[in-house]
C-alpha cells in the first residue's frame, strides 16, 4: 500500500497563518507558514489578476480555496527504482 502525504481540504477563507497555527503548532508561525508554503507551491505561487491587469502592484498570491488540496508535511521520499 503507498504511504500519502498527510493534508487536508481547508475550510472556506482559511489563512496560512490560521492553517499553521492548527496543524503546526510546536513551530513559530513564521517558519511554520514558511514550510507551508513551500509544501504548497501549487497554492502559494498561483497568481490573482485584478479586473486591471495593467498595474502589476494589483497582482496578489491567491487565496487558499476550499477546493484546494493544502499539504501538511514535505514530499515523501521515493526509493529509487531499479531496472533489472
Amino acid at each position: 500500500m503507498k504511504t500519502l502525504r498527510k493534508s487536508i481540504t481547508p475550510a472556506l477563507n482559511a489563512t496560512w497563518e490560521a492553517v499553521a497555527e492548527a496543524h503546526l503548532p510546536e513551530l513559530d508561525r513564521n517558519n511554520a507558514v514558511a514550510q507551508l508554503q513551500s509544501w504548497n507551491l501549487h497554492i502559494f505561487a498561483r497568481r490573482v489578476i485584478t479586473q486591471d491587469s495593467t498595474d502589476s502592484s494589483l497582482q496578489t498570491s491567491n487565496p487558499i480555496l476550499p477546493s484546494d488540496i493544502l499539504f501538511l508535511e514535505p514530499p515523501l521520499s521515493q526509493p529509487q527504482d531499479t531496472l533489472g
